[in-house]
């Protein structure tokens, strides 16, 4: 039954975790890694971001982490959080990114609860700048571009969110509904196999004999007999 159990854990975790995004930047530009989470609800929430996907708890190799509005630990000055800490935004910002910050960033929030911590994993993409020479009014004018559009992520985050929401909810709900009925049918085969066991004295049979003096009942086995005289 414990074995049961952690494997529903398991793909609790799974659920609130699987969580990947692109963003792509350009190399000596700053770029901003999205993470967002509902103040309204929950206040001021602690946090962290790390190198690598969101494991089971915490975050591995941690960049920036904050506590309850107080930033605890701030591995460069290059990692900033420019967004509104106080409306939720807690949007890693990577100040004159270089190639060598290519790679995956999780960011958690502790909301309390089971299973409700919010993760979010992004693959981050640096690319060169592309020069791009446009004419205008006779004149040439260099553009730095990337080699291919930025996609914008924040705008799906927080359907995401409401979607990831609804399917943890569904996921507990689903397995909690799983473990009461298994607990009903171990309980029915528990019974049905004690009324089976030959060993298991039957209901009747819980009584003592009782002796009476003569022409009077007697109590044996849960069964009512009269001893006549003679």
């Amino acid at each position: 039954m414990r074995g049961l159990c952690a494997f529903f854990l398991s793909i609790l975790n799974q659920v609130s975790s699987e969580t990947l995004s692109d963003v792509i930047g350009l190399i000596g530009h700053n770029v901003t890694l999205p993470c967002r989470y509902d103040t309204q609800t929950h206040g001021v929430l602690s946090f962290c971001w790390g190198l690598g996907e969101v494991p089971r708890s915490k975050c591995s190799d941690t960049v920036l982490s904050s506590q309850d509005g107080v930033i605890e630990l701030r591995q460069s000055s290059r990692y900033q959080l420019l967004g509104r800490e106080t409306e939720g935004d807690i949007s890693l910002t990577i100040l004159n990114a270089q190639l060598s910050d290519s790679g995956v960033y999780g960011c958690r929030v502790e909301i309390p609860g089971w299973f409700n911590d919010q993760k979010v994993n992004t693959h981050l993409l640096m690319e060169e700048a592309q020069p791009v020479t446009q004419d205008g009014n006779g004149e040439q004018s260099e553009i730095w571009t990337t080699s291919a559009p930025v996609p914008s992520k924040v705008g799906h985050f927080e359907v995401f969110l409401e979607v990831g929401t609804i399917a943890r909810t569904g996921a507990i709900f689903l397995s909690t509904l799983v473990i009461i009925l298994i607990l009903i049918f171990r309980r029915k085969f528990q019974l049905e196999r004690s009324l089976q066991d030959p060993n298991t004295p039957a209901v009747e049979n819980i009584y003592e004999s009782v002796p009476m003096s003569d022409g009077q009942l007697y109590m044996k086995k849960g069964l009512f007999t009269q001893e006549t005289s003679g």
